[in-house]
C-alpha cells in the first residue's frame, strides 16, 4: 500500500496515524504540492493529498482512504460500534477536516509551508487572524466535550474521531499559535494524552527534529 503525499499535512499524517493503530505498513512517497508525479496524478487527480494506491486500487481523500483501510481489515477498529457514537465519529472527522483545518490553513500554512518549504512570504496578517479569531471558539467547544485525559470523544477506545481532531493540534503547534493553553486544561491535556501515543509520538518527533524544534 502506498500513500501520496507530506506528513506535515494532518490529513496525510491522520491516514498514518491511522494505519499505524491498525498495524498496517504504508510505503510513503513524500509528494510536494503541486507534484506531476505521475503516480501521485493517477490516485489524486485534483493534486490533493494524500493519495492512496493498493494494487491496481487508486484513491485519494483522507476519509475516503481511512474506510477502505477499515474494511480492509477489520481488527482493531477505529470506527465506534454503536449508532450514537459513531455519529459523533463522523461528526467529529467532518468538525477537524473541515473546521479545524481553516485554522490550519490560515496559521501554519502562512508560517511554515509558505516561507519554509515554498520559499515565499506568508500572510502574517491571516495567522493572526487565525489564532486569535478563529481558534478560541474551536478551543471552546472542545473544552466542553472532550473527556478526562486518557479517554476518548467516542467510546472507551480511540477511533477517527481522537485522530481526526488530534493531527490538527500538531499543525497549530508547529505553526507557533499564541493560546494560553492553560483557559482550555481539559481540552490540552486530552490532545498531550492521544498525540503521547506511539502513532503519533514518531511523527511529531520526526517533524519537530526537521523543523528544529
Amino acid at each position: 500500500m502506498i500513500l501520496f503525499g507530506s506528513h506535515f499535512s494532518p490529513f496525510v499524517r491522520k491516514v498514518l496515524v491511522y494505519a499505524a493503530e491498525k498495524g498496517i505498513e504504508l510505503e510513503v512517497r513524500n509528494i510536494g504540492l503541486g507534484s506531476d508525479d505521475p503516480d501521485f496524478k493517477a490516485a489524486s487527480p485534483l493534486g490533493k493529498m494524500p493519495g492512496f494506491q493498493d494494487g491496481d486500487f487508486r484513491i485519494s481523500d483522507s476519509t475516503a482512504i481511512i474506510t477502505y483501510l477499515e474494511v480492509k481489515q477489520p481488527t482493531p477498529s477505529l470506527t465506534p460500534a454503536s449508532p450514537e457514537d459513531r455519529a459523533r465519529a463522523v461528526w467529529f472527522e467532518e468538525f477537524a477536516d473541515t473546521v479545524m483545518s481553516m485554522v490550519v490553513f490560515k496559521c501554519f500554512f502562512n508560517r511554515i509551508v509558505a516561507p519554509i518549504f515554498l520559499k515565499q512570504e506568508g500572510n502574517e496578517a491571516l495567522a493572526v487572524e487565525g489564532e486569535t479569531k478563529d481558534l478560541p471558539p474551536l478551543l471552546d467547544y472542545l473544552e466542553s466535550v472532550v473527556p478526562d485525559a486518557g479517554g476518548f470523544l467516542c467510546g472507551n477506545s480511540i477511533s477517527v474521531a481522537d485522530i481526526s481532531v488530534a493531527t490538527m493540534f500538531i499543525n497549530y503547534d508547529h505553526a507557533n499559535c499564541a493560546v494560553d493553553k492553560s483557559a482550555w486544561p481539559r481540552t490540552y491535556a486530552w490532545v498531550d494524552s492521544i498525540l503521547a501515543r506511539p502513532s503519533f509520538a514518531t511523527w511529531v518527533a520526526r517533524e519537530r527534529k526537521i523543523l528544529g524544534r
